[in-house]
């Protein structure tokens, strides 16, 4: 089959193969808000219309494809669930059968399928919703016997408790997307250039979330250190980086030291495996291919007909 992580700004697509491995991948900066007047056929044929050519005929698709700016919304599938409900609630996408399958051989349905996505609700029943992240956390964790605590750091980012292999929960925080809005729109960003990563001015960040008083308060510290010269301007992206993602980690670790199963891209789970070092928990950083496997373990079990 294809599987494809369709997000708000990329694209990514692979072949499965009937065991379940990626035989190939590609990808492209055309995510969901890319494509014009929600041609999103158009699009798809665009970026692999070739394996389809070639005989593919199943597609299953995951992320903000299955959102309100999407193809087509797909109701969110409520926690706890795993694969099986999720495989449950995918929705089927009607094509333009004529355009399917090689010219010159006989033409068969393409069969779209996406992924629902899951809601929850925190402790005071304010509603959580994710759409893509449930089949990267499958991918990860859909074997795992007992209790873990998956993060996958992002714009917003999510921590979700699996318990045998089922997303019993999930919160969200708005880190990234505030990081940008900061660093964009607020005096703090006048005061700081581009610059690699700095490890230590990072790690001072974290430390100082972890210190008594409230993020509000410290987040203007950001500036009047580099009044006074203690902040280089390099260094101070690295330091509001380090200072939001040390509140959240603060705030979204369990006591019982659990360990965090880090899923996402790996300079972005690096920074959060620092973070959480530094609370004293440990982090288990996972490679790429998380989607094409929670995709390819859906795609097992899923109704095609």
């Amino acid at each position: 089959m294809i599987g494809i992580d369709w997000g708000t700004s990329s694209f990514r697509a692979c072949r499965i193969d009937e065991r379940g491995e990626t035989r190939e991948r590609r990808a492209a900066p055309r995510g969901i808000l890319a494509v014009e007047d929600g041609h999103f056929e158009a699009e798809l044929r665009r970026q692999v219309g070739d394996w389809i050519a070639a005989g593919e005929r199943r597609v299953l698709m995951s992320g903000m494809i299955g959102s309100r700016q999407g193809w087509r919304e797909v109701p969110y599938v409520p926690c706890p669930a795993g694969l099986a409900e999720i495989a449950e609630g995918l929705a089927k996408i009607a094509c333009d059968d004529p355009l399917n399958g090689p010219e010159d051989g006989p033409r068969e349905s393409l069969m779209v399928r996406v992924v629902p996505g899951l809601s929850s609700a925190d402790a005071a029943g304010v509603p959580e919703v994710m759409r893509g992240e449930e089949t990267q956390i499958l991918g990860v964790l859909a074997e795992t016997e007992g209790r873990a605590l998956a993060c996958l750091p992002g714009s917003h980012s999510k921590w979700a408790e699996v318990v045998n292999g089922r997303i019993l929960r999930f919160e969200t925080y708005f880190s990234g997307e505030l990081f940008a809005a900061l660093r964009g729109h607020t005096i703090l960003g006048r005061q700081m250039r581009d610059a690699p990563t700095d490890p230590a001015a990072f790690d001072r960040g974290v430390a100082r979330a972890a210190e008594a008083g409230h993020l509000l308060h410290q987040l203007f510290g950001v500036r009047t250190l580099g009044l006074f010269g203690r902040l280089t301007e390099e260094g101070a992206g690295s330091y509001l980086s380090g200072l939001l993602i040390g509140h959240e980690v603060r705030a979204a670790l369990p006591a019982d030291g659990t360990a965090v199963h880090l899923i996402g891209a790996a300079s972005l789970s690096e920074l959060y495996a620092r973070a959480i070092r530094a609370a004293g928990a440990r982090a288990i950083v996972h490679g790429e291919g998380a989607a094409e496997r929670g995709l390819a373990r859906l795609g097992g079990i899923a109704a095609w007909r």
